[in-house]
């Protein structure tokens, strides 16, 4: 398929409506953590575990739920994990016990992790190359608007009538992008079913990891995810103290920030043709760098319009890294990509780490220093590419 052609909006919009879907439902709960730990009585830091899992579910299962997708095919584990994803996140709301709400959001992602490879791949099977930067930019946009809206929404309607209500609502939306997805995305027709056997799925997992290309385009994804998993972390501490003094209400609204994520992840395809990938990650890495260097005025304008670089810059070079990742690998696509995955929320969990040891030891010019040095990283890993690539023309001609 390509952009006009037939199925192209169909399926660019599908996928859209699935990316909406899994990042709404594996943030739903964060925006939320102070009424949970309010109604369970328990402290912050164990009522953040309804994020950990999710995320940790997915990162944990995102390679075995990418080599069922190699065997029974990508639609199917898509419409399948996002059922059940979906299924869950319908039973989140009657949780009658932290306990029980933690384990029904390890399941949820673990479910979700069959999107994001299964997707990335499906995509590099059905479309043309050199369209293929632009439909993973739009799946990317839908995880923007997901992540966004899991924030927003539930935010807004639990300061109403509470968060089982919010995180119905949740997943009322899911529901619905779960069924216009099944109805859309078309029928693959270039899918070649592969094998289960473990031996089979090792040799491939160790091809990849062999590839230099692949290893490079795998650490940029953790590099910018530490970037943007710390900042997103901590805003909220810094925006609620002096000298802004923001009310809650006010910061989680910060996050329709998101939407600059959306409009520069779906251009990302327009920047590679201009640009090339390296330049393209260039001038991503480039505009994370000058958000946070921004960030650290004392006036709310600057902070604002730090955030709107950082996540435009960040959704840019994760649509590009990403595509780059699936247009790599020939063979074994879904488990590049869910080894991109991997990469990509080992990098959330750092950065949100690191970032906020950060922040409590220096202050908010702390996290910006951890989200410098891994632009730096960036760079440097984008620089080493550069210098390869120029050594491998003169042997190719």
């Amino acid at each position: 398929m390509a952009p006009g052609g037939p199925g192209y909006r169909r399926m660019s919009f599908a996928l859209f409506l699935a990316g909406v879907a899994t990042f709404a439902l594996l943030y739903s709960t964060q925006a939320l953590l102070p009424l949970i730990s309010g109604d369970f009585g328990v402290a912050a830091s164990q009522a953040s575990w309804t994020v950990a899992a999710a995320t940790g579910g997915l990162a944990l299962f995102v390679l075995p739920m990418s080599a069922l997708s190699e065997r029974y095919g990508r639609r199917t584990v898509m419409t399948g994990s996002l059922g059940v994803a979906v299924g869950v996140g319908l039973l989140v709301p009657f949780a009658p016990s932290l306990g029980w709400l933690v384990v029904l959001r390890a399941v949820q992602g673990a479910a979700l992790a069959g999107l994001p490879a299964s997707a990335t791949a499906y995509l590099a099977e059905e479309v043309r190359p050199k369209a293929l930067v632009t439909a993973i930019g739009l799946f990317v946009a839908g995880n923007s608007v997901g992540g966004m809206s899991g924030r927003v929404i539930t935010g807004w309607v639990a300061q109403e009538w509470g968060w089982r209500i919010a995180v119905g609502v949740i997943g009322a939306l899911a529901v619905a992008c779960a069924v216009a997805f099944r109805l859309l995305l078309p029928t693959p027709r270039h899918f070649t079913p592969g094998s289960l056997a473990p031996r089979v799925l090792a040799r491939t997992v160790r091809g990849h990891l062999a590839d230099p290309l692949l290893r490079r385009l795998y650490a940029i994804g953790a590099l910018f995810m530490t970037v943007f998993g710390g900042v997103y972390t901590v805003i909220g501490y810094r925006l609620t103290e002096e000298p802004f003094a923001l009310p809650q209400g006010v910061v989680g609204s910060i996050f329709l920030v998101y939407l600059v994520g959306t409009v520069s992840a779906s251009t990302a395809g327009r920047l590679v043709g201009r640009l090339g990938r390296r330049g393209a990650l260039y001038l991503a890495g480039g505009t994370t760098a000058a958000g946070l260097l921004l960030s650290l005025a004392d006036s709310l304008a600057s902070v604002l319009l730090g955030l709107v670089l950082i996540t435009a810059g960040f959704f840019a070079g994760h649509a590009v890294a990403s595509s780059a990742v699936s247009r790599t690998a020939t063979t074994g696509r879904a488990q590049a990509s869910a080894l991109y995955q991997s990469a990509y929320y080992v990098g959330s969990s750092a950065g949100s780490t690191v970032g906020a040891i950060a922040f409590h030891s220096g202050g908010w010019a702390g996290t910006v220093g951890v989200g410098l040095l891994a632009v730096l990283g960036v760079v440097a890993i984008t620089v080493a590419g550069t210098r390869a690539a120029r050594r491998a023309a003169p042997a190719a001609a």
